[in-house]
């Protein structure tokens, strides 16, 4: 007789997605289906006193495009820091939580309700993964490459991906440390090699993330030839003559994407949500 499959729980407003709470949400995931309890607007003004940085539309969307997630129900009425919302996620449950965030009330609540209880160690959310989603072996769609900074990874950068991963599996390269710096400058890049491949990584279009070995605007160059991808997709701002002159000598269909946000979302340009 087996186990019944326990789904697991997290609560939270997930305002401004970045590294750690993909850890989080990732490490959530491997003791069961995931179901996120995503704070609405006013939830999230009830309990931080404060307007959202970004519209819960917008968190919706970015927690829906994660890999590890299975579900998001999101949570238009507030309730307090100890409970959790009565939601349509089957029973039995596991509601898991970071360490800081854990607190005897919670655990009483899970006692009280006949729920699991798990907290997250700092130990257990460190470091960056290697992607293992990978490519099929028996793949018969295109092989799709994109490559760029995703510093501040935003909704935008979701979007993108969605778009190109219709042409084909999707291939991310994501520029290396040094190479950042030298196309933008002292500051650049504010997260490392390895933590933005990992963010690039999670979103559930992405086959898979790699970081670049190469320099300048072609600094993919040695990952391109390892692929041997059929379309080299970019967007306006990516649109460079370096890497059409490098399509048209290698035989790779050169396809540009324009820079437009998913309906009904706000356009997101990493520049400004630097430090947001």
């Amino acid at each position: 007789m087996t186990d019944t499959i326990r789904n697991v729980v997290v609560s939270g407003g997930f305002d401004d997605i970045r590294c750690q709470d993909i850890r989080f949400l990732q490490e959530a995931a491997r003791l069961g289906p995931l179901h996120v309890l995503l704070w609405g607007d006013e939830c999230l003004r009830a309990a931080t006193g404060r307007e959202p940085k970004f519209p819960e539309s917008e968190r919706l969307y970015f927690l829906q495009a994660l890999r590890c997630v299975d579900c998001v129900h999101l949570i238009e009425k507030p309730s307090d820091d100890h409970s959790l919302p009565a939601v349509a996620v089957p029973q039995p449950w596991t509601w898991v939580v970071r360490s800081q965030d854990d607190n005897p009330g919670k655990h009483a609540f899970c006692d009280a309700c006949g729920l699991q209880y798990h907290v997250l160690s700092e130990k257990e959310l460190a470091g960056f993964p290697e992607d293992s989603a990978g490519a099929s072996e028996s793949s018969s769609r295109k092989k799709v490459i994109v490559t760029g900074c995703y510093d501040w990874f935003h909704t935008g950068h979701v979007r993108f991906f969605e778009e190109v991963c219709e042409l084909g599996d999707l291939y991310v390269v994501v520029g290396h440390d040094a190479n950042i710096r030298l196309l933008k400058g002292d500051g650049h890049p504010m997260f490392s090699q390895d933590q933005r491949r990992y963010v690039v990584g999670s979103i559930r279009y992405v086959t898979q993330a790699l970081v670049s070995t190469g320099h300048g605007w072609l600094d993919a160059e040695p990952e391109i030839e390892r692929i041997c991808p059929d379309i080299y997709a970019v967007n306006e701002d990516g649109d460079k003559p370096e890497k059409r002159d490098y399509c048209e000598a290698h035989g790779i269909e050169y396809v540009v994407l324009k820079r437009l946000p998913k309906d009904g979302l706000p356009r997101r340009e990493s520049t400004k949500l630097r430090g947001f």
